[in-house]
């Protein structure tokens, strides 16, 4: 019985990285790690505090937030329209990823949280994050995630532009017959 779909034209699935296989594994193991280093502090001086500790974490993290503000996303998602990258010298993206970092409960999300506080390390993490985020999109095949970011725009007379997506189908790809209606 057919359903009407083409069959796949399309190699096989493409293999899968190293970090999607490994990832559970390190959040468990970074949960599991958290958890012995609370209990730990709590032995040596005491639950009240680990729970000041926490509370602590929680008001320095929203503050350093607040204080990066939206002007990170904000640049990001205006250079993405651009079809670029934002420019560098803005250290609020990792600002704000370090007060999310100490928001969350843990003493290793907090002492990395207070790294990516300091200057220099956020020049480091920035260089580092804009070379691999170039590089990656500059590596991404046509039609994968990465192309997303190449979409038409449609400008229309009236001044106003429909973003659209451009779906190239091959001469012998057009189906025989109508097409059945769009239902549930």
């Amino acid at each position: 019985m057919t359903t009407g779909a083409p069959p796949s034209t399309s190699p096989a699935r493409p293999r899968r990285s190293r970090l999607r296989g490994f990832l559970p594994l390190g959040v468990a193991a970074w949960l599991v790690l958290e958890i012995w280093l609370l209990t730990v502090v709590a032995g040596a001086a005491g639950g009240l505090t680990v729970f000041l500790l926490l509370v602590a974490g929680l008001v320095l993290g929203s503050v350093v937030v607040k204080r990066a503000g939206r002007r990170p996303f904000q640049a990001l998602n205006e250079a993405l329209q651009r079809g670029g990258t934002p420019e560098s010298g803005g250290g609020n993206g990792l600002m704000m990823l370090g007060g999310l970092l100490i928001m969350l409960p843990g003493l290793v999300s907090d002492a990395l949280g207070l790294l990516l506080l300091i200057p220099p390390v956020q020049k480091v993490v920035s260089r580092f994050a804009e070379r691999t985020f170039d590089r990656k999109l500059r590596e991404a095949a046509a039609g994968s995630f990465g192309d997303a970011f190449q979409q038409a725009r449609i400008h229309r007379p009236d001044g106003r532009i429909v973003q659209g997506e451009v779906i190239r189908e091959r001469p012998g790809d057009e189906p025989q017959g109508p097409r059945p209606p769009l239902t549930r």
